[in-house]
C-alpha cells in the first residue's frame, strides 16, 4: 500500500473516532434513549459535544474530496513526492483541527482548515 492510502486509511480512523467522540457528547448530553429513538424532537446538542459532531461532519464533507483525490493520483499512477506531502498536509492537519475544534477556538480552526485545503490543492496540482 502507498503512503497516500494509508493516510486515506488512518484519515478514515479519525473520522471514526471523532464520530465516537459526538456520539458521546451528544448520549452524556441527551441520553440513550433519545438517542435511540427517531430523533424527531432532539434537543440541540451544546458545548464540547456540538462542537464534536460539527467537526466530525466538517471531516466528512472533506475526506470525499481527499478520497478522490488520493485515489485518482494512485488510479494514474501520478503520485510522488507532493502528492504524499499533500496527503501528510491533509491528515495532520485535521488531526489539529479535531482538538483546536474541540477546544473552542475558533480563527485558528479556521486557519487549520485552510493548511488541510492546502494538503489537498497539492494533490490536485500534480492530476492537472
Amino acid at each position: 500500500m502507498t503512503p497516500e492510502l494509508n493516510l486515506l486509511v488512518w484519515s478514515a480512523v479519525l473520522a471514526f473516532v471523532q464520530m465516537l467522540i459526538a456520539a458521546s457528547g451528544a448520549q452524556l448530553q441527551v441520553g440513550v434513549p433519545t438517542l435511540a429513538g427517531n430523533r424527531e424532537d432532539l434537543p440541540t446538542i451544546r458545548s464540547w459535544a456540538g462542537r464534536a459532531r460539527r467537526a466530525h461532519l466538517n471531516i466528512i464533507e472533506n475526506l470525499l474530496l481527499f478520497t478522490i483525490l488520493v485515489l485518482v493520483a494512485q488510479i494514474a499512477g501520478k503520485t510522488n513526492g507532493m502528492t504524499l506531502l499533500g496527503a501528510q498536509i491533509f491528515f495532520w492537519a485535521r488531526v489539529v483541527y479535531a482538538a483546536v475544534y474541540l477546544a473552542g477556538i475558533p480563527w485558528v480552526r479556521t486557519a487549520v482548515w485552510a493548511v488541510s485545503v492546502i494538503g489537498m490543492l497539492l494533490i490536485f496540482r500534480q492530476l492537472v
